[in-house]
């Protein structure tokens, strides 16, 4: 893979032309095209794609686009100039127009097959052909990759279109899902949790496509109605798009020897994803074999701290598959996500996710899934026993990896200086009987309480009679058992950068995406500012709206409590 782009970058970008200078495309230049591809990417209709790591595919710019709003924070990070946002070529080539880019901007995008495993189970039904090849990016569609101030990313069109993996659908993604990823993007990079990010969201002025969803006021599990929405879409921007998914496809077809390139596409794959994501970790000069084991040794690092953050949030997945597990171990695909507020062990926002992919399962589910990219990598370690060996310990490990990682994160977010297990699993024990919200609770323990009657705020009921006492009894043995090392303001002050004061709440999300359906795009805008100072004191105003607990009417909603779709 080539890094060509270094000190080259302007510190500001300000035209397109000079956005245009960054690119610089090591997938395309490094992997494997598929073979029945067309060059011009005009390529839209489901087939099986049996070889090649990627299709070059056009996307399908939409209709009339508006500009909704776009990353300033990530703007900022980039070296891009806001202006950048408004000009012409900008909204063309971020609403899905590919056809006016400048060299050395290639006039194509690209999709990706990968693999499907649900819970470490290898799954074919779900694509048409019943085979695996027509699973892939189905609607998101990769539009540029380049090196800005010295750090690589790529730039993936989410609603850009149909591939040749849209398994029948359109290819496109509705205002609602576009607004929810949109923020929830730069909402956990605000958190300090590592994720894809956001750039711009833009939406037809004319063109519109039906979902089912929920009626108003509606408590039904599965959606009850078919709503026209306006069509949108959002940039989506990571260090890279692959995943677990993708290089289990690549082991599959090796496994199988499927065809006569299957073991080569495994070996080239494999070694872009350690130049692409753990060029830094991975010497260079060690044999391949001792690459593949390293490479699970970074991968399990980062994904077991990926984990123990979501935990430490409240975030859930919702649907971890390997398809949803990025290998650069960040947060990918904001789908059927949500974060807990309501209190629930198995909190669950998906319908169809199941207890497997729920709130506190998360850590089983991700093993499940560095099990499948390790598998992944077995068919390049035949040859070497010993090397399999060491991955096997690799895999054998990550439980106790996991679950060192969590242990660390109660106890800071506890203000503990070591994890006391008696005493967390009293707290859940207690949190679990009661009706209490997770963050809220979080954070006004970070005040140092002394009195139960401190935390009345936290509950959707008062707190009466016997669980009273049980409560203040915990209280009282967590007082004793603080970070004796540090003052109370001191301990206070570290536990609110670890206990988030805002979080999401689904909602106040709902209102943001109703709204700019009818073209009022300020909620949204408001949202993008409270949600970017997640741990910060705000004003009164910004407090009584957005820090409290969930009204009783949203309880058990269909589209706020959990949702069946999200597309």
């Amino acid at each position: 893979m080539t890094n060509k782009k270094t000190s080259q970058t302007p510190a500001t970008i300000s035209t397109f032309d000079d956005f245009a200078k960054t690119s610089d495309y090591s997938l395309l230049d490094t992997l494997v095209p598929d073979p029945d591809s067309t060059q011009d990417g005009f390529d839209f209709r489901p087939r099986q794609v049996f070889s090649g790591h990627f299709v070059p595919v056009q996307p399908t710019a939409i209709a009339e686009p508006m500009y909704v709003t776009h990353s300033h924070t990530f703007f900022k990070e980039l070296g891009l100039d806001n202006s950048l946002a408004y000009t012409s070529e900008f909204i063309r080539l971020f609403s899905g127009d590919v056809t006016h880019l400048p060299a050395p901007m290639r006039a194509t995008g690209w999709a990706t097959g990968y693999a499907l495993s649900i819970f470490g189970t290898e799954y074919v039904q779900q694509c048409p052909f019943k085979t695996g090849n027509g699973y892939g990016d189905g609607r998101a569609i990769s539009i540029y990759e380049g090196v800005i101030n010295n750090q690589r990313w790529e730039m993936q069109l989410k609603g850009g279109g149909p591939t040749p993996y849209c398994r029948g659908a359109d290819g496109r993604a509705v205002l609602r899902s576009s607004v929810r990823e949109f923020l929830a993007q730069e909402y956990m990079h605000a958190l300090g949790i590592p994720t894809s990010r956001s750039l711009s969201l833009f939406v037809s002025q004319s063109e519109t496509v039906d979902r089912p969803w929920y009626r108003e006021g509606s408590h039904s599990e599965d959606p009850d109605i078919m709503i026209s929405n306006p069509v949108a879409i959002t940039t989506r921007v990571a260090s890279s798009f692959l995943r677990v998914g993708q290089i289990e496809l690549f082991g599959r077809r090796a496994r199988a020897n499927e065809h006569p390139n299957a073991m080569a596409e495994l070996e080239i794959l494999a070694l872009y994803i350690i130049e692409r994501e753990y060029k830094e970790h991975i010497d260079a000069k060690l044999p391949f074999e001792e690459k593949l084991v390293r490479l699970a040794v970074e991968f399990r690092e980062r994904l077991t701290s990926l984990i123990t953050h979501w935990l430490r949030v409240g975030y859930c997945q919702g649907n971890f598959n390997s398809d949803n597990c990025a290998i650069g171990g960040f947060t990918l695909d904001y789908g059927p996500f949500g974060f807990c507020e309501y209190f629930e062990p198995y909190f669950q926002p998906w319908t169809g996710g199941g207890r497997h992919f729920s709130f506190f399962n998360q850590p089983f589910s991700a093993e499940k899934n560095f099990k499948s990219f390790c598998n992944a990598l077995r068919p390049l370690l035949e040859s070497k026993p010993s090397a399999l060996g060491e991955l096997d310990k690799v895999i054998e490990g990550f439980p106790a990896v996991m679950q060192e990682k969590v242990s660390t994160m109660w106890a800071t977010k506890l203000g503990l200086k070591t994890y006391d297990n008696e005493l967390f699993n009293s707290l859940i024990t207690l949190m679990i009987k009661s009706h209490i919200d997770y963050t809220l609770f979080f954070r006004e323990l970070s005040t140092i309480p002394t009195q139960i009657s401190e935390l009345e705020t936290c509950f959707y009921t008062k707190l009466t009679g016997e669980l009273e006492l049980e409560w203040q009894a915990w209280l009282d043995q967590w007082q004793q058992s603080l970070n004796a090392d540090l003052t109370t303001k001191q301990l206070s002050l570290q536990m609110k950068q670890v206990n988030p004061k805002y979080t999401w709440r689904e909602w106040l999300i709902v209102p943001a995406y109703e709204q700019a359906k009818k073209g009022d795009y300020s909620l949204i805008k408001e949202l993008q500012e409270v949600l970017a100072q997640p741990y910060q004191e705000q004003s009164m105003e910004i407090e009584q709206k957005y820090y409290k607990l969930r009204p009783l009417e949203f309880f058990n909603a269909g589209g706020v409590s959990h949702y069946s779709c999200s597309s």
